[in-house]
C-alpha cells in the first residue's frame, strides 16, 4: 500500500510522517498536484493542507483531493473535515451539536462589530494558526483598540473575526494528537514567561505528559464530531481533571517529544492505514495512554 503525505509544505511533521517506517506501506510526500499523478486506486492520501500564513483561509489544493477521492483513493483527512477543523466557527458549531465543552464563540464582521459575550473575550482569526493576531481584551477600551486594529488586517476583511469568552489561562494547556480514531501523542505546552498564549510560535515550550482518560476521552469525541483522521486536540485544563476543548488543528505539528515509548510518527501512520482500510470509521478507542 501506498500512503502518501498530501501537503504544500514540507514541514518537519509532513517530512517525518512520509519517512515513518511502517511495515508494507510505501510512505512519500506530494503536492497535491503530484498525488494526481502518482496514486492509485487503493492507495492512501493524508490531507495535511494547512492554513495560509496570510491568515484568511486554508492552502489551496482541494481539487486535487476530490478529484483522488473520485478516482478510488481513499482520502483522509477530507476537504471538508480539515476546513471545518481550520475554520474556528465551524469548529465550535460542531462541538456545540456533539455537546463538547468549548467556549462560547461568536463571529464579527467589519459591517457588524457587535461584541455581546461578557468581558473578558478573545478575539482572533477563524483561520488563525501559530498564535498570531490573537487578543486577550479585558476591558472596553482594550476590546474598542483591538476592533480599531483589526480593521488594518487584510484577514479582517476577507474573514470578519471569531470571539470567544475567556477561559482563565492556568499558564499550559494539553494537546493531543488523535489518529485514526485514537490518541497516539500528546504534549503539555507552557507559556513563555509574560505571555498567556501557549504557542511554541511565541516561546512556548513542551513538556512530555501522560493525557489522563478524561482529556483522551475529550479529544477523541472532537476528532469524532468533525470527522476527521489525524488532527491536534487543544485542551484547555479547568480543574477537578476537567477540561475545555479549545481549538483543533486540521494540520497538526507534532514531534517525536509526543511519545517517549514510540516512535510517534509510525504508531500514527499505522492507525491511519488501518482507518483506511475500513469501510466505516471503528469505535473510537482511548489508547495506551490511557
Amino acid at each position: 500500500m501506498k500512503f502518501a503525505v498530501v501537503a504544500q509544505r514540507s514541514t518537519p511533521a509532513n517530512v517525518s510522517l512520509a519517512t515513518a517506517p511502517v511495515p508494507g506501506v510505501e510512505s512519500v510526500l506530494l503536492s497535491p498536484a503530484q498525488a494526481l499523478v502518482h496514486l492509485e486506486p487503493g492507495d492512501v492520501a493524508l490531507g495535511r493542507l494547512d492554513v495560509l500564513h496570510s491568515l484568511d483561509g486554508m492552502e489551496p489544493g482541494v481539487w486535487a483531493l476530490e478529484r483522488l477521492a473520485a478516482r478510488g483513493v481513499r482520502v483522509l483527512n477530507p476537504p471538508a473535515a480539515v476546513l471545518a477543523a481550520h475554520d474556528k466557527l465551524s469548529t465550535a458549531e460542531a462541538l456545540q451539536r456533539a455537546g463538547l465543552p468549548h467556549p462560547r464563540t461568536e463571529a464579527l464582521f467589519e459591517d457588524d462589530p457587535i461584541v455581546e459575550l461578557e468581558l473578558p473575550v478573545v478575539v482572533k482569526p477563524p483561520y488563525g494558526s501559530w498564535g498570531a493576531d490573537v487578543f486577550l481584551c479585558t476591558t472596553a477600551e482594550e476590546l474598542e483598540a483591538c476592533l480599531a486594529g483589526l480593521r488594518e488586517r487584510p484577514w479582517f476583511g476577507a474573514t470578519g473575526a471569531v470571539v470567544q469568552e475567556l477561559v482563565p489561562p492556568l499558564g499550559h494547556d494539553l494537546r493531543c494528537v488523535v489518529a485514526g480514531g485514537r490518541i497516539v501523542g500528546a504534549i503539555e505546552r507552557w507559556a513563555a514567561p509574560g505571555e498567556w498564549r501557549t504557542n511554541i510560535a511565541l516561546g512556548g515550550t513542551r513538556r512530555p505528559v501522560v493525557p489522563p482518560p478524561r482529556a483522551c476521552e475529550l479529544a477523541i469525541a472532537a476528532a469524532a464530531a468533525l470527522g476527521i483522521d489525524l488532527v491536534g486536540v487543544d485542551l484547555l485544563p479547568t480543574g477537578a481533571g476537567e477540561y475545555v476543548v479549545i481549538e483543533l488543528n486540521g494540520a497538526v505539528d507534532f514531534t517525536h517529544e509526543y511519545a517517549d515509548d514510540f516512535d510517534v510518527f509510525a504508531e500514527t501512520v499505522s492507525a491511519l492505514v488501518g482507518r483506511a482500510a475500513v469501510d466505516e470509521p471503528d469505535e473510537a478507542a482511548v489508547a495506551s495512554f490511557s
